[in-house]
């Protein structure tokens, strides 16, 4: 596994710890610029146009539900699953974009999500009550920073 893989899937991991549908989204809307990919239905699915849509039209669905008062926590056990099944997803494409064996890094990517699921639930949960930062506020800064990272990570792709 190369270095630049292991990056790949450990930062996809954590966008999917910040914001589950984002990860998948902005890989699938890499993957749909590449021609001529094979693999299964999980790959046709995140290479294809209408794949990269939908997962953008989720991925912004998220990102309003993230606001309101009766979603659930990120740390939740059914939202925590969720999180780390997506960075193991996209750290699994990654390897397989690269032809390589996808056990360690859909973990890496899975261990990134973890990680970052409980790091920013405490860094919302400190701007918000220590600062008292309204709620929506510090889900568009933390939006803004999901966006940031990313399209970064994935124009880093090769």
């Amino acid at each position: 596994m190369e270095r630049t893989e292991v990056l790949a899937a450990a930062g996809l991991g954590v966008v999917a710890g910040m914001r589950s549908l984002s990860a998948p989204a902005f890989l699938s809307q890499r993957l749909s610029r590449d021609t001529g990919v094979v693999g299964g239905r999980l790959d046709r699915a995140l290479s294809s146009k209408a794949g990269a849509w939908t997962l953008a039209v989720l991925a912004l669905g998220e990102l309003v539900a993230d606001k309101l008062p009766r979603t659930p926590a990120r740390i939740a056990p059914p939202a925590l699953a969720i999180r780390l099944l997506s960075g193991a997803v996209v750290g699994a494409e990654v390897a397989r974009r690269g032809k390589r064996p996808v056990l360690g890094p859909a973990l890496i990517g899975a261990a990134g999500a973890l990680v970052s699921s409980f790091a920013f639930y405490a860094l919302r949960q400190f701007t918000t009550q220590r600062l008292r930062v309204p709620n929506v506020v510090a889900g568009l800064l933390e939006d803004a920073l999901t966006a940031t990272f990313g399209v970064q990570l994935v124009a880093a792709l090769k």
